[in-house]
């Protein structure tokens, strides 16, 4: 496997989470209902889903699914092409009712970042540097 290209999150409570990625931070979708089954998000290079969390379980294994809680050792990552834009997005964010974990700093590895967890308690970063450049298609081009 050399190219990720769906991540899915499995959320408790779909309505809301519509309301966070779709209408709180923007994320484009063709879905206009407010608390369907299943949703894509349409980003350069990879979709987001969002997915019930008790089917997403039973999915791995019906007969005895996952459970639990707290951070699953894994975050996901917005690249921002400026410092204001990791602002705006930390901002509207947290308008839209995630929690800031970290405002934007500048940070070790000579960037400037924040985090916020969205209602379901998963992790974003929120990042921009300098050296960054991005492809044709807005994809980070890592080297």
């Amino acid at each position: 496997m050399n190219r990720i290209n769906l991540i899915c999150l499995g959320v408790s409570n779909m309505e809301r989470s519509v309301k966070f990625y779709r209408d709180g931070l923007g994320f484009q979708t063709t879905e206009d209902k407010d608390n369907p089954e299943i949703i894509f998000f349409n980003n350069q290079g990879s979709k987001l889903e969002l997915y019930p969390v008790d089917l997403l379980a039973e999915d791995i294994d019906k007969s005895d699914p996952p459970k639990g809680s707290g951070f699953s050792r894994i975050t996901l990552a917005y690249n921002a092409k400026s410092k204001e834009e990791v602002d705006s997005i930390i901002q509207k964010a947290e308008k839209a009712g995630g929690v800031i974990a970290k405002h934007p700093q500048i940070v070790f590895w000579g960037g400037y970042s924040g985090y916020f967890s969205d209602p379901d308690g998963f992790y974003w970063e929120v990042a921009y540097s300098d050296n960054w450049k991005f492809d044709d298609d807005d994809m980070l081009i890592i080297d």
